[in-house]
């Protein structure tokens, strides 16, 4: 344990978090990590969108007559969060605006990241307080990279991202990093969703109406037994996927409350469609969980 990083434990799943972005970084049963170790295809491991998901028009906030620079899903992956608590199975983490924060987003708030371990899984609950005395508007989203394949020798190809009930519903794809105006048909197939680097030729795959509230991955072709994870979430009203389609060895699953502004979008953020709208002295809570293990 370092200032720097907490790693905790329950049985044989042990997680790793750093204060930087209060970002997940580790996260492994026995020998195996299941969590993207960060290489030269993406650099990051986990990190927490906030307090935007995605990409405004031009980077630029707007309020009262003002601009703001804000680049992609915000400050927050960037930001040092202060330890709350370090424990032998927990951590929990805090941001709190401060003068850097509000030359890019006029806002008062706190973010707690609180993150707990059992010996199936870990969970992040996520707490945005708006400390201040007028309705505060934000996203928030979680974007933790998954080893793709989940074990060395298994064809990517093989595997599957299989809903916990039906996706019909038409996804969002975006374009200069907006939201098409455009629906598309969707890729999954019942509950099954077959994965390949070509499904992320235009960018992320956006689930903006998500009847699930789970989602396992895993080998679910040629590969009778292996790793496989489990997501679900509460909360969180969007879900994006994620890869590169350059071959990268990582898969993004991203429970998202938010989505980037829509193409054509110049209003005030507040007007953005996606946000959360927090009243003053009131706080918003949403949480994942990320179960592991092996069949």
């Amino acid at each position: 344990m370092t200032d720097d990083t907490h790693s905790f434990r329950s049985g044989s799943l042990t997680a790793t978090v750093k204060a930087h972005g209060a970002e997940l970084c580790s996260l492994r049963s026995g020998d195996a990590e299941f969590l993207w170790q960060a290489g030269p295809e993406w650099p990051r491991h986990a990190p927490l969108l906030f307090p935007i998901v995605g990409r405004l028009a031009n980077d630029e906030l707007r309020h009262e007559g003002k601009t703001y620079r804000m680049t992609q899903h915000g400050f927050a992956r960037d930001s040092r969060f202060a330890w709350a608590e370090r424990g032998e199975s927990r951590c929990t983490l805090v941001l709190e605006d401060n003068e850097t924060t509000r030359a890019l987003y006029p806002f008062p708030f706190r973010l707690t990241a609180a993150y707990a371990i059992d010996e199936s899984g870990l969970d992040l609950t996520l707490t945005i307080a708006n400390t201040g005395k007028e309705t505060l508007p934000a996203s928030i989203g979680g974007h933790p990279a998954f080893n793709w394949p989940l074990q060395p020798g298994v064809a990517k190809e093989s595997h599957a991202l299989t809903f916990a009930t039906a996706e019909p519903a038409p996804i969002r794809r975006l374009e200069a990093g907006l939201l098409r105006p455009e629906a598309e048909p969707s890729p999954v197939k019942g509950t099954s969703l077959s994965l390949t680097d070509s499904l992320f030729v235009d960018d992320a795959i956006i689930f903006d109406r998500i009847e699930s509230g789970s989602v396992r991955y895993a080998a679910a072709r040629g590969a009778s037994t292996g790793p496989w994870l489990k997501m679900s979430w509460r909360g969180f009203r969007e879900l994006g996927v994620w890869s590169k389609p350059s071959g990268a060895p990582f898969l993004c699953i991203e429970p998202w409350r938010g989505y980037a502004s829509p193409s054509g979008f110049q209003g005030e953020f507040t007007d953005k469609p996606g946000l959360m709208h927090i009243a003053a002295g009131a706080e918003e809570q949403l949480s994942f969980r990320i179960e592991v293990g092996s069949s």
